[in-house]
């Protein structure tokens, strides 16, 4: 629990200081990022760390380890996430979703040995991902301006405040062993990072501004899940509740 209180404080500081930044912005900012001068600053130190640190990382486990075993990693984790990913349905009042979590939480924890081994999928029970910022625009909170976090990477003003409560209801941040806690939460780190090994370099090698067209799929990405994939033809670059 030390580390989770740790974490969260780490993260209000990360907000602050994109807020204080607010100051840095000129008369042609983006309307969805008016911390971008802040936001480009943020982006080159993670690129940074991700070039020394995590890229390394990510791919020694990927030459090191066979997919099935990758896998079977990546089954697990997911299957931990369905923990908060059915409060969230829940909290947005998804009965089918809940419904299909609950049970796919179960049957890759009994049948799946934990979860290693995906047989919900199998079964035809699909994985619906929800986070809490997704839960706070559901009920038409808006997205409020894009914010790079540092370590942490792409974010808005909404889903930076639900950070904390995400790390809250992180199953991982209730293993009392801090070694294993310690040690799980670095695997999941590297095991995400290496699932976007090649899309990362195909990004550098393509995009002009990595920074400009990394804002816009966020944005559009966490968009398109406040709907449920169906967001209305607007037009515009912001979710629901930034269209209220």
């Amino acid at each position: 629990m030390n580390s989770v209180a740790s974490r969260t404080r780490w993260i209000g500081v990360g907000a602050v200081l994109a807020l204080a930044a607010g100051c840095a912005t000129g008369p042609n900012a983006n309307p969805a990022d008016p911390l971008e001068p802040f936001n480009r600053g943020v982006s080159r130190f993670n690129d940074a760390v991700d070039d020394a640190v995590l890229v390394p990382a990510a791919t020694a486990y990927q030459n090191a380890l066979p997919s099935m075993v990758r896998t079977g990693v990546n089954n697990f984790f997911n299957n931990i996430g369905d923990v908060w990913n059915l409060v969230n349905n829940v909290a947005q009042l998804k009965l089918q979703n809940s419904a299909e979590t609950f049970m796919r939480l179960n049957v890759n924890t009994i049948f799946g040995l934990g979860g290693v081994l995906d047989v919900a999928t199998e079964a035809r029970l699909p994985r619906h991902e929800e986070d809490f910022g997704q839960t706070l625009g559901y009920w038409g909170v808006g997205s409020g301006p894009y914010v790079v976090l540092p370590l942490l990477g792409s974010s808005t003003l909404r889903d930076t405040a639900a950070k904390p409560l995400d790390m809250w209801g992180d199953p991982l941040g209730y293993v009392e062993d801090i070694p294993w806690r310690n040690s799980l939460t670095v695997l999941r780190v590297v095991d995400t990072r290496s699932q976007y090994l090649r899309a990362s370099r195909l990004l550098g090698d393509a995009a002009l501004d990595k920074y400009s067209f990394t804002r816009d799929a966020y944005l559009q990405r966490r968009r398109s899940q406040v709907y449920d994939g169906n967001p209305p033809d607007d037009g515009g670059g912001m979710d629901k509740g930034a269209d209220k």
